[in-house]
């Protein structure tokens, strides 16, 4: 079932998504080769907690951590951990949630460490910018499918491929709600986009094939082939001619000390 949220919902999502933006931010500059990404999630639990709010993945279907940390060839996922340590050249995606006045805000950064291949940083860029693109697609009177196609489209005549079995989704007072939000599928298909839908929006491109595996821990996905992964999230609301951004990476960005 597919919930339209009001204009008080929505502002009160925008408020939780910014948590999740503010605490992104707050890591950003801890992001370090050395740094244990057990350290980062003890972090982040704390200064959401601060802002009187849960992490609201933890606990979710048995999920351990305030955050996923997902590292190089992790897709999604990937359960921060005192013995996985960060070092020069990596590159770890932060998805995050949290849950503050009845609703959740959900979003996810990819984050460079030290120095990173200029290969690798062109994966980062291509995804962001399909983010957006698919952003673009997210207005009143197009489909879900619309999204999808300007995600896959760009990104494969980029190169890269695209993650078929994680999706984006909708977002509201639970963390996954109705309707799912591909990155890959045809123009005009799928659910009508109306005002009042509240969608995540999360491109995960992969630097080699699609194809993807579940760790036996349960949650930890891998690209087949190894290759890098990257991942960027932003929580949208519809409307009538532009999608409104209710999260925000220009503080993610600006404590990176990115000028945009």
């Amino acid at each position: 079932m597919i919930f339209l949220k009001t204009e008080e919902e929505i502002e009160l999502m925008r408020e939780s998504c910014l948590l999740v933006s503010k605490t992104l931010a707050m890591l950003a500059p801890l992001v370090q080769p050395g740094v244990s990404t057990a350290y980062l999630d003890k972090m982040a639990e704390e200064f959401i907690r601060d802002h009187g709010a849960l992490p609201a993945c933890k606990g979710y279907d048995g999920y351990p951590n305030a955050t996923c940390m997902s590292i190089n060839d992790m897709v999604v996922h990937g359960i921060p951990s005192e013995e996985v340590i960060l070092k020069e050249g990596d590159i770890l995606s932060i998805d995050m949630d949290t849950l503050k006045n009845g609703f959740c805000g959900d979003s996810a950064y990819t984050f460079c460490v030290g120095e990173v291949a200029p290969e690798v940083k062109r994966l980062l860029e291509i995804t962001k910018n399909a983010l957006y693109l698919g952003i673009e697609q997210a207005v009143s009177g197009n489909r879900i499918g619309d999204i999808s196609a300007a995600v896959q489209t760009y990104c494969e005549n980029a190169g890269y491929s695209v993650v078929r079995d994680m999706i984006g989704h909708g977002l509201g007072r639970d963390l996954h709600e109705d309707p799912e939000v591909p990155n890959y599928g045809k123009r005009g298909q799928g659910k009508v986009l109306k005002p009042g839908l509240v969608i995540c929006i999360e491109p995960m491109i992969n630097m080699g094939k699609h194809e993807m595996y579940i760790e036996d821990d349960g949650w930890t996905a891998r690209t087949k082939d190894h290759k890098f992964s990257a991942h960027y999230e932003h929580c949208v609301a519809i409307r009538k001619g532009k999608a409104d951004i209710l999260s925000d990476f220009g503080i993610i960005e600006k404590a990176l000390g990115i000028m945009n």
